[in-house]
């Protein structure tokens, strides 16, 4: 009896977003995860569904989103070395957020690849507005909101060493 044929060994990948608000960092990730044997993990979900009502600040979203992460990061690990590819609707907008993403595909050895959504501000305000207008995103920020968490935005460098993948 001929054995059965193995599905060829393909490395996995942990996609991660980097982006201001509104840069389309959503849009983006559910194209990855259209590719075969890849999930995506998206925190605003996550957030709205264990935090209802309750991230209305800038602290609030910071409280919630370390938790999160906490309790996500070996479930990401985990899927990674299932040979499942992750894409993270998480936002790798600083340093920190994208060490902590580091961690997980450096641990088990999975490809990465960070996607930087390069758009200008006027653009994500324009898409901000229309999406807070339609009502179908759990959160909405306003141009106050957009200008403080911007603030801490801190593009991927260099020296990172990432592999960046730009989208203008």
């Amino acid at each position: 009896m001929p054995s059965n044929p193995t599905r060829p060994v393909v490395r996995t990948v942990l996609h991660m977003v980097c982006g201001k608000i509104a840069a389309g960092k959503s849009t983006l990730t559910q194209r990855l995860a259209a590719e075969p044997d890849t999930v995506l993990i998206s925190e605003d979900t996550w957030l709205a569904a264990l935090y209802p009502g309750e991230i209305r600040e800038l602290p609030d979203y910071v409280r919630a989103s370390g938790r999160l992460k906490a309790a996500m990061a070996d479930h990401v690990a985990a899927l990674l070395a299932a040979g499942v590819s992750v894409v993270l609707d998480f936002p790798a907008n600083t340093v920190a957020n994208r060490a902590w993403a580091r961690g997980i595909f450096e641990k088990t050895g999975a490809a990465h690849r960070l996607h930087f959504l390069d758009v200008p501000d006027e653009v994500c305000k324009q898409r901000l507005r229309a999406r807070n207008a339609s009502g179908t995103h759990a959160f909405e920020t306003s141009d106050a909101q957009f200008e403080l968490i911007s603030s801490h935005f801190v593009p991927p460098s260099p020296d990172e060493g990432f592999e960046v993948v730009r989208h203008a």
